[in-house]
């Protein structure tokens, strides 16, 4: 994992079930892209795209996502819906999350090992939904949106087969950038290569996430979102702790603390629940089960 890696173009990479892998120099949004694709009908669930770098990243709210060129990781799986009630895709996003913080703990803890693990900036963690975190720095990011392919054939004026429902998940993780990639932003910023002491393999990295990623499903498929919940239990830093519930479905970078829309609540984080929401305990004593909203901590 911690070899020299290959020229980008050289990647050997596949997406779920062998499908296959598109990898890009330069792309708007990986995410962007994959929308678009899949709305088309010239693309096959499961597929990968990847990009070395992005000129329109973003995340949830339209948020910007800094893209540097050559050191990070910003790509995007459509997930396929067979055997998930749409109602339950949701909880994808979070399944995701705790799986991708498992592989970073191991490198964290592996890379320990040798003596380069770093641990005075933290231990790697899930931020509920599915922020995942190094002490209290984010460095990876996950966006999904559920859309609708269509086949080849009901592609055609011929056809009427309906679209198919599937994931759109678009992921960025902070691996090789330096703090000068982001002194613009004006806050301290944790990549992977902090976390281990080292510099990454990017594409050994993004083959174990695929991997990894694509046996939870069916473990979700199978089990729910049970098993990642009791996960998440044993790896949250957070329960208990003060937070502040921020629930803005317009929310940029421009107006995340004020604008139209915008409710903010501040109390204690209480726990989680079996079915993935927050239990949100309100300065004002009340308790409220939270589905969507940004958690500030």
């Amino acid at each position: 994992m911690f070899s020299s890696e290959a020229k980008f173009s050289e990647w050997h990479l596949a997406g779920f079930g062998d499908a296959p892998a598109f990898l890009f120099d330069t792309l708007e949004s990986t995410h962007s892209l994959m929308k678009a694709r899949a709305s088309a009908g010239i693309i096959t669930p499961g597929t990968l795209l990847v990009a070395d770098t992005q000129t329109a990243g973003r995340g949830r709210h339209e948020r910007t996502w800094d893209s540097p060129a050559g050191k990070n990781l910003y790509f995007n799986i459509l997930i396929p819906l067979d055997g998930i009630a749409p109602a339950s895709a949701p909880q994808i996003t979070q399944v995701a999350a705790l799986t991708f913080a498992e592989v970073f703990r191991d490198l964290q803890d592996g890379s320990n090992a040798q003596g380069l693990g770093n641990r005075d900036i933290g231990k790697v963690t899930v931020k509920w939904p599915n922020d995942i975190l190094c002490g209290k720095s984010k460095f990876c990011g996950i966006l999904a949106e559920l859309v609708y392919t269509k086949s080849a054939k009901s592609g055609s004026a011929q056809s009427s087969s309906a679209p198919t429902p599937a994931i759109s998940m678009g992921v960025g993780i902070n691996v090789n950038s330096d703090a000068s990639d982001y002194e613009h932003l004006g806050r301290a910023v944790t990549t992977l290569k902090d976390i281990c002491g080292q510099a990454v393999n990017r594409e050994k990295l993004l083959q174990l996430l695929i991997a990894n990623l694509e046996r939870a499903i069916g473990q979700f498929r199978a089990f729910g979102i049970r098993p990642w919940v009791a996960a998440w239990k044993k790896m949250d830093q957070f329960l208990g702790a003060r937070g502040t519930i921020i629930v803005n479905n317009r929310c940029t970078d421009n107006n995340r603390d004020g604008g139209t829309g915008v409710q903010k609540k501040a109390g204690r984080i209480a726990d989680m629940r079996d079915d993935g929401s927050l239990l949100f305990e309100c300065d004002d004593g009340t308790i409220e089960t939270v589905y969507s909203a940004d958690l500030e901590i």
